[in-house]
């Protein structure tokens, strides 16, 4: 079945005799059962919901995988993955990452006693060196946040089975229409729903999506336990925005590219990142593992006076943190996504006071270009 009409009609679950088109909300914490040893397939919200279920059903077709689980943001789905691992455990992950995966890394995850070495992930050499005994995953992101590095997924699969590791890839920024990590030898993909899935910038949620039965068995007894389930009615709301998600990525990406060329014609922009231009240094990479190339960019202004200025004078564009939804928004990774990574290490990534990122939205191009020379130029 085609992507899009996956996307429209989701799962091929029904709990509904009236005929109703859009799927019911089960806004119910429990459910009776018929009798003693009988149930109805649902006990109880937290462990499965009708309607959160079907939700999940239609992620794991899209994603091309045997199961996925909707939690209640996208960092509660990266905080339950790294519960998969024991005290002393080592993971490798990718140098340039969204500033709450390292924060959940350096305290909760580090308090457990877990160990990260975060490694050049598009470099053989570099994760070969990180590798210790106790390595137990390789956790990447790519595009990557905020400086749009692309690993080389398959190759990070090659290198992750090689060494016995789990492969997880956060996937937010692609989605599956235009990537879908787990053919490409992953173990386990996580999102961000808020972001693209969701795409109106109304509600939080995150997936952890898998392909091996025994892997969705561990995940969903921790889910259970810990209970950091998607509510019926967030469940609800991702599952509307789903039918969209095709046309949405497209108009985006249209959008995305377009600013992303004129923007390299400003003389006060000096470097745009955007895996969609030739010039991009893993724009050959992309082009092989996707079908696309995303609308999320970053750019660097000549100075820190005029990244400043341009979030001050922008008008129709939205100065705000998340990404993903049909409005345009800028954000000033420094001070937002990634404040609480030390300043060197945030500059040696080239995260410093002239980089900003922008998420674009549906919007006509003309208008948002219109408002970023304004910005920029004063016109």
């Amino acid at each position: 079945m085609d992507f899009r009409t996956i996307c429209v009609h989701g799962s091929d679950k029904r709990y509904d005799v009236t005929g109703a088109v859009s799927v019911p909300i089960f806004q119910s914490a429990t459910f009776a059962h018929p009798g003693v040893n009988r149930s109805t397939g649902y006990d109880y919200s937290r462990t499965q919901n009708p309607t959160r279920e079907y939700l999940e059903a239609a992620i794991a077709r899209l994603e091309g995988g045997s199961d996925a689980l909707a939690f209640s943001s996208g960092m509660a789905a990266v905080a339950l993955v790294m519960e998969l691992f024991s005290p002393g455990d080592h993971i490798i992950a990718s140098d340039d990452l969204y500033g709450g995966s390292i924060r959940l890394f350096a305290n909760p995850s580090a308090a457990r006693g877990l160990k990260f070495t975060y490694s050049d992930a598009y470099d053989a050499a570099s994760l070969a060196s990180a590798l210790t005994p106790a390595t137990k995953a390789l956790f990447i992101e790519t595009p990557s946040n905020p400086m749009m590095h692309v690993v080389d997924i398959a190759a990070a699969a090659e290198f992750a089975s090689a060494h016995g590791l789990l492969l997880v890839v956060d996937n937010t920024f692609m989605t599956p229409y235009f990537q879908r990590p787990l053919e490409l030898g992953a173990d386990i993909v996580i999102h961000s729903g808020t972001k693209y899935l969701c795409g109106h910038n109304d509600t939080l949620c995150g997936f952890a999506v898998v392909k091996d039965a025994g892997l969705s068995e561990r995940l969903r007894f921790l889910f259970k336990t810990i209970g950091p389930c998607l509510a019926p009615f967030d469940s609800w709301l991702l599952i509307r925005s789903l039918k969209t998600l095709a046309l949405r990525m497209e108009a985006q990406q249209s959008n995305a590219r377009e600013l992303a060329e004129w923007l390299l014609t400003q003389p006060k922009i000096k470097a745009v990142h955007y895996p969609g231009l030739p010039e991009h240094p893993q724009y050959d990479i992309s082009r092989r593992q996707a079908s696309g190339f995303g609308a999320m960019l970053s750019f660097s202004a000549d100075t820190p006076e005029t990244a400043v200025g341009i979030l001050e004078r922008v008008r129709l564009i939205l100065y705000a943190e998340s990404l993903g939804g049909v409005e345009s928004l800028i954000t000033y990774p420094m001070l937002q996504t990634h404040a609480d990574i030390p300043e060197a290490e945030r500059e040696a990534k080239g995260i410093d006071g002239c980089l900003l990122r922008l998420s674009v939205g549906i919007e006509s191009p003309d208008d948002l270009i219109a408002d970023l020379d304004h910005a920029i130029n004063g016109r």
